[in-house]
């Protein structure tokens, strides 16, 4: 590095770790010099217009940076959400819609209720019975439902047995390890602490119920190909192998959470893939948790398209300006959910921090699977997925590599 260059890299470092000053929780990991994390606790207050500069003054830096191409477009867009949180923080009146593009290189829309419609009128066939849809769904995920004593042994049971097929397909270091805590009082299902050195605490939510179905999901989506996987792989290769220094911190409302967040909702259909319900039942059922795979995994895929009404919840909500009360009977309508469960999904929404992560689910997921279908002829998928999990990859970068073909 040429004498009195910035360093961008390292002081993107500290600026992520002077927002979580300033937004308790906005660093969602951190692995790097604890040196580093000292120094900025040990500085003056930030306040939210001083990180917009520092923001935009890194941003100006980057080109004269003679960082490769990866990493430059890496972290311009890391440092352009940055920038927007700043903003935002700063009381700076931001549109819904380019907040979101700005966080994660989306641009979001309402989702199309005719294919909602559709989505229903599969599960109606999937769901025989009396009473409406919404009834007997309601019904069915009750039956599915795990009994709150043996949710901890089927959550080790689903993540043994998904850490040996992650271990056989992905690798993972000797040293990792992943131990699970239930909590209460959470806007979210599951959460996933990265403590570094390869070691994740994972978090589940105990005030929601939790069906047997959508365990292997949460399992996978947190810890094994998830979240845990990706952060083991990244810190064994682009932090300790490659010295990215910028990988040592994860950074809430950035374009790294869409595609982190896309990835791990793949997760099962990376570990898995078809037959995934037939498998889960097999582990459950040595447990004596009885779960009917087939039909699990036929109305996760008839109810997939309905992922997008939370989506909608959040435009509506921020965006159109929408009453509560209408949002949460949207919720209720389209996306099959109790009154109960469309509240728990509205405090998520209304989250300062998080009212605008629920795009990286819904975006993520759709644009890394359809990344992942378009993988050339005879390329397995572990082969693609474990792109996601080495490389430095951004929604901008893997758009452009869908339009390019």
């Amino acid at each position: 590095m040429a004498a009195g260059a910035v360093d961008v890299p390292l002081e993107y470092v500290r600026l992520g770790l002077r927002f979580d000053r300033l937004e308790p929780g906005f660093v969602d990991a951190y692995t790097g010099d604890p040196r580093v994390r000292a120094r900025v606790a040990d500085e003056p207050a930030p306040t939210a217009p001083q990180l917009r500069d520092q923001a935009r003054g890194l941003l100006a830096e980057l080109d004269s940076a003679a960082l490769p191409a990866g990493r430059t477009a890496f972290l311009r867009g890391q440092l352009t959400g940055l920038e927007c949180s700043a903003r935002k923080l700063g009381g700076e009146p931001v549109g819904f819609i380019d907040e979101v593009e700005a966080y994660f290189q989306v641009r979001v829309t309402l989702g199309d209720p005719a294919e909602y419609a559709a989505a229903h009128a599969e599960l109606e066939q999937l769901l025989p019975g009396s009473g409406t849809l919404s009834e007997r769904y309601a019904v069915h995920r009750r039956r599915e439902e795990c009994p709150p004593a043996k949710l901890g042994t089927a959550v080790h049971a689903l993540s043994s047995a998904l850490r040996d097929r992650v271990r056989a397909q992905y690798g993972l270091p000797e040293a990792e390890t992943v131990t699970y805590e239930v909590v209460t009082d959470k806007p979210w299902s599951g959460f996933n602490y990265y403590e570094g050195d390869f070691h994740s605490r994972v978090a589940i939510n105990a005030d929601l119920p939790h069906r047997l179905s959508q365990l292997p999901h949460l399992v996978a989506h947190e810890a094994y190909p998830g979240h845990h996987t990706e952060h083991c792989r990244k810190e064994m290769g682009l932090v300790e192998r490659q010295h990215h220094v910028e990988h040592t911190v994860f950074l809430v409302n950035t374009p790294e959470c869409l595609m982190a967040e896309g990835l791990a909702d793949l997760g099962v259909e990376a570990a898995i893939g078809e037959g995934w319900g037939p498998w889960a039942a097999e582990v459950l059922g040595d447990l004596g948790l009885r779960l009917d795979g087939h039909l699990a995994e036929r109305i996760a895929a008839a109810a997939a398209p309905l992922n997008r009404v939370r989506q909608d919840a959040a435009i509506l909500l921020h965006d159109r300006h929408a009453d509560p009360d209408v949002v949460t009977a949207h919720l209720q309508r389209w996306g099959l959910v109790s009154h109960d469960r469309a509240v728990q999904q509205l405090r998520f929404l209304t989250d300062p921090l998080w009212r605008a992560y629920i795009s990286t689910y819904v975006e993520g997921y759709d644009l890394l699977a359809a990344w992942l279908a378009a993988r050339p002829a005879g390329q397995p998928v572990a082969d693609r997925f474990l792109r996601l999990l080495d490389e430095p990859l951004t929604p901008a970068g893997v758009g452009a590599e869908l339009a390019a073909g």
